[in-house]
C-alpha cells in the first residue's frame, strides 16, 4: 500500500481521541471515529481491539453526503 492510504495507516492511534454521536444508545452499538491528519479513522465501539478502518478525508466526504441524501 502507497499514498494517502498507506500514510493513514501508519499514524499510530494509541493517543487517538476517539468520539461517538450522541445520539448513541448506551448499548454499546456504536461506531467511533478519530481524527488523523489527512483523514478519519473507524472502529466498532465493542471490539477496541481490531484494527480500525481508515478512510481519507475525499472517501469520508464522499460517505457522509451518501448518507445524508439517503443513498446508503
Amino acid at each position: 500500500m502507497n499514498g494517502p492510504k498507506a500514510e493513514l495507516y501508519a499514524h499510530d492511534l494509541s493517543a487517538a481521541t476517539w468520539r461517538k454521536s450522541s445520539a448513541s444508545a448506551g448499548e454499546g452499538n456504536c461506531v467511533e471515529t478519530a481524527d488523523l491528519p489527512g483523514g478519519i479513522a473507524v472502529r466498532d465501539s465493542k471490539k477496541t481491539h481490531l484494527e480500525p478502518l481508515r478512510f481519507t478525508t475525499a472517501e469520508w466526504d464522499a460517505f457522509r453526503t451518501g448518507m445524508l441524501r439517503g443513498e446508503l
